[in-house]
């Protein structure tokens, strides 16, 4: 019964998009129907083969060590912080960033990650027949994150019409950093952390291909090279100091930002409780996403929880909800805990719609801005349809 609910889920989602779709006549269904399967596959092997196992916990234990390797430099600079019964969020899962993000730079000067990107690419847009900077961009933002890889991407954007620009911020929302993933994985399920990552690069271009098909000529499917662009190749240490510095000013903007949503988010609830002790904000979201969340294929009370985390998610980020939720996960079903871990997984929230919107206001002329800031509303949207439609494919096989 409830795998049934599950896939009339799925369909549910489609269907939302096709609807909103500014150009209906001219989805590509085969591409959809290509991306679709594939999906549902790379959703079973990583589910439910002991291959795929495997490799998501190998993974999972690479990332797992990172975080490891980055406590050793922590304990040198602050040795009562680490290695303790109950670290703290701080030291647990920001500080690590200062030391993953700088490596995947690393990756990238060195060129390692950017040839993985390009080929990985090719072959997604070989087997879909999506363009090849689409495609090329959805395996960059698995890598790269959204922000960082608009940013790499500067010279591609130029050339592009807007159109297209609007459809790269689409996909822009439905991402996350592999830098983050080790710190993800240190309050949520690794395995469903590390399965939500494809599908929501994979469910970006399916939403982006239902909601905003743009057709384009075989000389404008081109690829400009990573960092592209005629500025001289920048000095290593000068380049891995940047990268740092960086990183440091990544984990006061996320501790700030955990800081103030989980303020605002108690001060609202206060505000509501003047009106009735049994108003609070997550009855609220909880109410607005639940039919979304029972069409996962829960029941109505893990569906209505499942809800309330949907909720405040989109309003705050992911990092609010890995933090409430991390220490009642055991208590949930097993369905349930891989439907919220692989939703929460991404950057879809208006605190990342903003620095969409920001990102291309520095990168791209007037009238490709114009475009996309008429069209905030189908951003959040396709951010949204995608964390649905991944988690219902995965809830499909984790039970």
């Amino acid at each position: 019964m409830y795998l049934i609910i599950n896939i009339l889920g799925i369909a549910v989602f489609l269907v939302i998009a096709v609807l909103f779709s500014k150009k209906r006549r001219e989805i590509a269904w085969r591409s959809v129907g290509v991306l679709l399967a594939l999906n549902v596959v790379l959703a079973w092997f990583l589910t439910s083969f002991s291959v795929g196992r495997e490799l998501v916990l190998w993974a999972a234990a690479g990332f797992t060590w990172l975080v490891h390797v980055a406590y050793e430099g922590i304990a040198f600079a602050f040795p009562d912080w680490v290695h303790v019964e109950q670290m703290n969020f701080f030291t647990a899962v920001l500080l690590p960033i200062l030391f993953v993000v700088p490596l995947f730079d690393i990756l990238t000067y060195l060129g390692i990650l950017p040839f993985v990107i390009k080929w990985i690419g090719k072959l997604l847009a070989l087997l879909t027949r999506e363009p090849k900077f689409e495609s090329f961009f959805a395996i960059e933002m698995m890598f790269l994150g959204n922000t960082e890889a608009l940013a790499v991407s500067s010279l591609q954007l130029s050339r592009m019409k807007a159109d297209r620009c609007l459809t790269l911020a689409m996909m822009s929302m439905s991402c996350v950093t592999a830098a983050l993933i080790g710190v993800y994985t240190t309050m949520l399920p690794a395995e469903f952390i590390l399965t939500a990552v494809p599908l929501n690069v994979i469910n970006a271009l399916i939403v982006t291909n239902i909601l905003h098909p743009v057709k384009i000529s075989e000389a404008e499917d081109t690829v400009a090279r990573v960092g592209e662009g005629g500025r001289e190749r920048e000095p290593f240490f000068a380049f891995l100091s940047s990268s740092i510095l960086g990183a440091g000013r990544l984990v006061l903007i996320i501790c700030a930002t955990v800081i103030c949503f989980v303020s605002l988010a108690k001060f609202i609830d206060m505000l509501l409780a003047l009106v009735s002790p049994a108003v609070s904000l997550e009855s609220i979201l909880g109410c607005i996403m639940f039919p979304f969340a029972w069409l996962m294929g829960l029941d109505a009370d893990e569906a209505f929880l499942l809800a309330q985390h949907m909720g405040t998610k989109l309003v705050t980020n992911e990092f609010v909800v890995m933090l409430a939720v991390k220490d009642q996960l055991p208590t949930f079903s097993r369905h349930l805990q891989g439907v919220l871990t692989v939703f929460v997984t991404s950057f879809a929230n208006f605190g990342t719609l903003g620095m969409i919107i920001g990102c291309f206001k520095s990168m791209v002329d007037e009238s490709k801005n114009e475009l996309i800031s008429r069209n905030v509303g189908y951003i959040l949207l396709s951010g949204i349809l995608v964390s649905l439609l991944s988690a219902g494919v995965a809830g499909l096989f984790i039970w």
